[in-house]
């Protein structure tokens, strides 16, 4: 059998690098031919909703599942002749995190520690900075299973860094933890950012991916698009009206139903309206008004990242289903 030849670590700067990625288990197609580059020092987000991919995605690039087809290269290795070199190479964090929740947080970095063979004479400087990174140094000797999910999310990020990876990835690190843990968890991102750790993270929050350098949209195992999040909605632009309603269930069903509508999302008493063409507008108003919909208010904007990225999945053909309330 004859092996690929592989190039020289560093040759490269793709931290990581699928050609026609395909996971498959059975007739279930989880990823579906992806190719994706990610540069080195880079923040990258792979934002989807549930069920789109991505943690199967993630198991990939970690080493932890084989590929049914296609190739990745994670930091210069590849996941199918060489998967145990990319464990030394990267932090991984999944959606939960294997902490010893009868284990003190000390204790727990110190287990990784042993895992990932990191030399002692290394450790307590590396565990002290690892900790005041993390707001934890006052909770070393606190069982893990008595602290926050945030604080929780903060340990397993902890000790996902002890052996100081070149690439990290983390699956949805801010699912199910509070505003100001989330605030936490992407300042921690940032500082390691500077330090450059390639970041691979992946949400299913729109707002979250804003703070990435590039991202990419995946739904149902495909990737739609990627590049920076503005160049993103640039490349999405459609024209969109926010339209102020008390009723916004039936305004929304009405709007679905006019031809020129890409897209209708509720957000409260707001729908956005993504329109083919800005002239449907009047149309939609039109519509409303003649099945007796209040409208309380009506401007054109500019579509969120959210909105494109529904646009995008649900095509032109919309309707009612389209929109989710908040």
């Amino acid at each position: 059998m004859t092996h690929e030849k592989r190039p020289e670590e560093g040759m490269d700067d793709r931290a990581i690098k699928a050609s026609g990625l395909i996971k498959a288990f059975g007739d279930n197609v989880a990823v579906d031919h992806l190719d994706l580059n990610v540069a080195s020092g880079e923040l990258f987000g792979l934002v989807g909703p549930d069920g789109a991919g991505k943690t199967t995605i993630m198991r990939l690039f970690s080493g932890l599942l084989l590929p049914t087809g296609g190739e990745v290269r994670v930091a210069g290795h590849s996941i199918v002749h060489d998967p145990e070199a990319i464990k030394e190479k990267i932090g991984y964090m999944p959606q939960r995190f294997g902490l010893y929740e009868d284990l003190t947080v000390m204790e727990n970095v110190l287990f990784y520690a042993d895992l990932y063979r990191v030399p002692k004479k290394e450790r307590p400087p590396r565990i002290e900075r690892l900790l005041a990174f993390s707001n934890l140094t006052l909770f070393r000797d606190r069982l893990a299973g008595n602290l926050s999910g945030g604080m929780k999310q903060k340990l397993g990020l902890a000790c996902a860094l002890i052996h100081t990876p070149k690439v990290l990835l983390l699956d949805e690190p801010t699912g199910g933890v509070d505003p100001v843990s989330r605030r936490d968890l992407w300042r921690i991102l940032y500082d390691l950012l500077r330090e450059g750790v390639t970041i691979f993270v992946s949400t299913a929050y729109l707002d979250e991916a804003e703070r990435c350098s590039k991202i990419g949209l995946i739904h149902k195992g495909k990737l739609l698009i990627t590049g920076e999040p503005r160049e993103v909605r640039n490349m999405l632009h459609f024209p969109m009206i926010e339209v102020l309603t008390p009723v916004g269930r039936q305004a929304r069903v009405v709007a679905a139903g006019v031809p020129g509508v890409r897209s209708v999302t509720a957000y409260g008493d707001r729908l956005h309206v993504g329109l083919d063409a800005a002239d449907a507008a009047d149309a939609v108003v039109a519509a409303m008004a003649s099945r007796g919909v209040e409208i309380t208010g009506k401007r054109p904007i500019l579509p969120s990242l959210e909105d494109a990225f529904i646009a995008l999945v649900t095509g032109p053909e919309s309707s009612a289903e389209t929109g989710k309330d908040r």
